[in-house]
């Protein structure tokens, strides 16, 4: 599970931002679809597909919040062209989630699952980044419902839209697919640093095989 290279260039310019991004005041509130209604006594977080084990593994959200708490200093890069940076990001990292729930040999993509069936598809190398979280706090306070509470995952090295908000799961997978905004025309990928927004940019090898 190798660390992706635009990790390494983004630790070597930490001031540095992505091309065609511009600097951010504040958080503005980007999502598709209506803000969910949190229910602490229905809510499950699900890993699943080709676990080790072949089980699936489960937390509700007390036991989830028992997890060993972490924090990440990062910055986050819209595909819309704007970057917040420095924020503090806290709460689980992904890999412990790994660790608990270990995937097979043979898995090489995770897909996240959200609220209303939303889904990003990623790279194991990426999910598994010590910079990745699944975040339930930014700079020290809990999340708002709008950018995401209970719980959003945040990869600093990808695109913004790669971290859903509202997560409820991943999914262990053999084989790459698309996700939702894949799915509509965004590149399968993601990378800021190499300006991958657009399907159509794509180049062999970077989406799901046919």
């Amino acid at each position: 599970m190798g660390q992706p290279g635009s990790e390494e260039h983004r630790a070597a310019g930490e001031s540095e931002l992505p091309p065609g991004q511009r600097l951010q005041r504040g958080w503005p509130v980007t999502h598709y679809g209506p803000v969910p209604k949190f229910k602490p006594d229905r809510w499950e977080f699900r890993v699943f597909g080709a676990t080790a084990d072949g089980d699936k593994h489960c937390w509700n959200h007390e036991a989830f919040s028992a997890l060993p708490f972490s924090t990440v200093v990062a910055d986050l890069h819209c595909v819309t062209k704007f970057s917040m940076v420095g924020a503090e990001w806290g709460g689980v990292p992904a890999r412990t989630i790994l660790e608990l729930a270990p995937p097979a040999e043979r898995v090489t993509h995770v897909m996240v699952w959200a609220e209303y069936g939303f889904s990003a598809n990623m790279r194991l190398a990426d999910f598994a980044s010590d910079r990745t979280i699944f975040a339930t706090h930014k700079d020290g306070e809990l999340l708002t419902a709008e950018h995401g509470f209970p719980l959003r995952l945040i990869v600093p090295h990808l695109y913004a839209w790669k971290g859903p908000k509202w997560v409820r799961g991943v999914e262990y997978m053999t084989a790459d697919r698309r996700g939702f905004w894949e799915e509509r025309g965004y590149h399968n990928i993601g990378d800021p640093w190499r300006e991958q927004r657009y399907s159509y940019q794509e180049e062999p090898g970077d989406g799901p095989e046919l």
